[in-house]
């Protein structure tokens, strides 16, 4: 009798517990539970780790000077060297290594412009309607017409030099859109709630109510969408710069190394191809996972 009370007790005030949390302590609480959030989440800080402090995995970049040796060149992987040589006989450990910088580092840049953008712009026009929402969701419509590989594989093939500053810039302008649309349906629902009319009987200015409720209630499933998009940058980077308008040689890039794999991995040749593009794979798999955890966590109907 007394251990059911205690039971019950400790489900009582479990749940009272849970029923004091905010939505981002809820939000904590799950991750932590969470297996799948762990193993996403060592992935991308290992990947993270690669594209800020390359040299803590491999010492020397491929593009030092005595680096490469073309007596070296598509070297198969042996005892000493598991991932073999390059086509132009450089460490490919190295080569991918130093090549997850210009992938993840460009897709974080592309994400933030993107989230933000789509944070003011999505919040602007749920918000205020009217208007201001006519004219952003109708160039929003316009954007949504142009494919994003095809609408970038354009505008790239225009500048002269491609760098990570030129890429960012081009998917900024192709990636949105989507965010927008998420923003502002989360918007719409959020100033319908009681406490938005409350802080407008307070007296609160548009500012502070949009600054300190509406973002801070809408913004959950763009965080998700964000992450997940993450991934598809990278590999929409790597898309690219295989079809000869991403990063250019003698830049060390994923998308690089599949290009010189792929015409030599059916004479024999194949991890130039199998090495760069299970780098693609598990980075983009990491950060869709981590998405996909979020997601769930977020959502108050799976609590």
């Amino acid at each position: 009798m007394s251990e059911t009370a205690g039971q019950s007790a400790g489900t009582v005030g479990g749940n009272q517990h849970g029923a004091n949390r905010s939505l981002w302590g809820d939000v904590r609480y799950e991750l932590v539970h969470k297996p799948m959030f762990w193993v996403s989440l060592v992935l991308v800080l290992v990947i993270l780790s690669m594209a800020f402090f390359p040299q803590l995995w491999a010492s020397e970049s491929p593009n030092a000077r005595g680096a490469c040796d073309l007596t070296d060149a598509r070297g198969k992987p042996t005892w000493d060297r598991p991932f073999g040589y390059t086509r132009a006989g450089c460490d490919m450990w190295a080569s991918l290594v130093w090549g997850t910088g210009k992938s993840v580092i460009l897709a974080i840049l592309v994400t933030l412009g993107t989230t933000v953008l789509g944070v003011l712009l999505g919040t602007a026009a749920g918000y205020f309607g009217g208007k201001t929402d006519s004219v952003i969701s109708r160039v929003t419509d316009i954007f949504f017409g142009l494919p994003f590989i095809l609408g970038a594989l354009v505008f790239l093939a225009l500048f002269p030099e491609r760098n990570v500053w030129t890429l960012t810039l081009v998917f900024v302008v192709f990636g949105w859109t989507s965010l927008t649309r998420v923003m502002r349906g989360s918007v719409l629902a959020t100033k319908q709630k009681d406490f938005i009319d409350a802080a407008r009987a307070l007296g609160a200015s548009d500012l502070f109510i949009i600054r300190k409720h509406v973002i801070a209630n809408s913004i959950a499933p763009v965080i998700v969408l964000a992450t997940i998009a993450l991934g598809t940058y990278i590999s929409a980077e790597a898309t690219l710069t295989f079809l000869g308008v991403g990063y250019q040689r003698p830049t060390a890039s994923w998308g690089l190394l599949v290009a010189d794999g792929q015409t030599l991995a059916l004479a024999g040749f194949w991890h130039l191809l199998v090495y760069p593009c299970a780098f693609i794979v598990i980075t983009v798999l990491a950060f869709i996972l981590l998405g996909d955890v979020l997601r769930d966590a977020l959502d108050p109907r799976n609590r």
